[in-house]
């Protein structure tokens, strides 16, 4: 469906531009989001930043996400699945406090010493690469909603419906290029779907 990142970020813009969505910052989900979130910004004409968030991993199963926390220490759990798998709340603080951690690592290596932009009455779109769980980008919507953006939309190229309609109840509006039903997973709708490495995304950012 897509040929990369750029050419997903490409699209994404001229459907967001065509409704007419308006934007004071654009925040890119690393690493895979700052490809996309670059052709974005260029195209609303508006700022691109980073904001992060880290999986909370299953007791023995890391891949299997029981929630996320951002880098604010914003935290969703996926409560009905905490209580199925019977998971006790130390190994929730535990985790939340170690991924936390990892993700404000993780921003302020992107951001060289640059302050993060202000997102007091701000209009924001959250760009990353796709969706699947959904569980890192809830964390991040709400962490940006926390610091007082006004609006907050979500823009991904691909995702499942089932999740773009869950994370349609965290913004303000989800612009999505394409949501199949059958989904199976993100990299299956690129013909080039590499690892982005730290150094290749933060090229994206803009300068200091």
């Amino acid at each position: 469906m897509f040929s990369d990142r750029v050419d997903a970020g490409r699209r994404l813009a001229d459907l967001l531009v065509e409704r007419g969505v308006d934007a004071d910052v654009v925040l890119a989900i690393p690493r895979g989001g700052l490809p996309v979130g670059r052709a974005v910004a260029d195209a609303l004409g508006v700022p691109l930043d980073v904001v992060a968030a880290r999986k909370l991993g299953a007791p023995g199963n890391a891949e299997l996400a029981i929630g996320a926390v951002a880098a604010d220490g914003t935290v969703w759990l996926n409560d009905p699945l905490v209580a199925e798998l019977g998971i006790e709340e130390p190994y929730v603080e535990d985790a939340v406090e170690h991924e936390r951690g990892v993700a404000e690592e993780k921003l302020e290596r992107y951001r060289a010493g640059r302050p993060p932009l202000d997102l007091q009455g701000a209009r924001v779109v959250v760009v990353d690469d796709g969706v699947a769980t959904g569980a890192t980008t809830i964390a991040c919507l709400r962490q940006v909603r926390a610091a007082g953006a006004t609006r907050v939309v979500l823009a991904v190229p691909v995702g499942p419906p089932d999740t773009v309609a869950r994370l349609e109840q965290e913004a303000d509006e989800v612009v999505c290029v394409a949501t199949p039903s059958q989904f199976g997973a993100v990299g299956r709708f690129y013909d080039s779907f590499a690892q982005v490495s730290d150094e290749e995304a933060m090229t994206y950012l803009d300068p200091a």
